[in-house]
């Protein structure tokens, strides 16, 4: 399979897979995780349709959805040129780059199920489809999401004789650009899925209805693709985001009394 390019045409099998790996039946813990919703939601701060559209919106575009959407390209890059070293420095950042423990747990925790679950199910039907090197195609033994290593991915990396974990996103980006799909596709499903979520998630805490919840979806699209398009120019030196009651929320769901969330 030919490397993948940021436009690349989508095809049969790469939008099944795509549908596949952004689904909710994707067995990496998401709905375990309202990403400090709860919180806001206990001290009163998201309380209808239009809060949580505006908490949803501000998270995808100037929170974790940022940051996310900058890992997963960059893991999207890296792995469409087999650049191994350069992935495993986007998936450090992307562990590293969270202001609390608990959104560190979200990331790394659906990182490492999304990896098991790859590894598990698509590595062998859909081998590493990284360009052919010296004129020959590269052998199609199933590898790791990452192709750092062979056999069933460890629990954790090694850094200088530190663990660190598996980034959601940098899993995604990598297993996207080795399954033949576009990087715009990838990043507009992962946003998707991710806003998708945390909608779900104020379902269950009864913030809003279902119809309320796909009202706030289909408000979300235009924010979606701005949010795309401004990742696929933004500089590195713009890495970041900038959602501190989404901060202080998350640390407030640490210490909350009770909870159905893990963060």
């Amino acid at each position: 399979m030919p490397a993948p390019t940021p436009d690349t045409a989508m095809t049969t099998d790469g939008l099944y897979r795509l549908l596949a790996w952004s689904s909710p039946a994707f067995p990496t813990g998401a709905f375990s995780y309202s990403h400090g919703l709860e919180a806001a939601a206990a001290d009163g701060a998201v309380y209808d349709r239009a809060t949580l559209e505006a908490w949803i919106g501000a998270t995808i575009v100037h929170g974790s959805g940022r940051v996310d959407a900058d890992i997963l390209r960059d893991a999207w890059r890296a792995a469409a040129v087999g650049d191994a070293a350069s992935l495993a420095e986007v998936n450090r950042r992307g562990c590293a780059y969270r202001a609390t423990a608990e959104l560190a747990l979200e990331a790394a925790q659906q990182g490492a199920a999304f990896r098991a679950a790859y590894n598990g199910a698509w590595a062998a039907p859909h081998p590493d489809p990284l360009p052919a090197r010296g004129g020959r195609e590269l052998a199609t033994t199933p590898r790791p999401v990452y192709g750092e290593r062979e056999g069933p991915a460890p629990k954790a990396w090694e850094d200088e004789g530190q663990p660190f974990g598996d980034c959601h996103a940098a899993a995604f980006g990598a297993a996207a650009a080795r399954g033949g799909i576009g990087l715009s596709d990838a990043l507009t499903a992962y946003l998707c899925a991710f806003a998708a979520n945390l909608m779900s998630a104020g379902l269950r805490l009864g913030i809003v209805g279902q119809t309320d919840g796909q009202r706030i979806l289909a408000a979300l699209e235009s924010a979606m693709a701005v949010a795309v398009e401004a990742c696929l120019s933004r500089q590195a030196e713009d890495f970041g985001a900038a959602t501190f009651a989404l901060d202080l929320a998350s640390m407030v769901h640490e210490t909350q009394y009770s909870r159905l969330f893990r963060s």
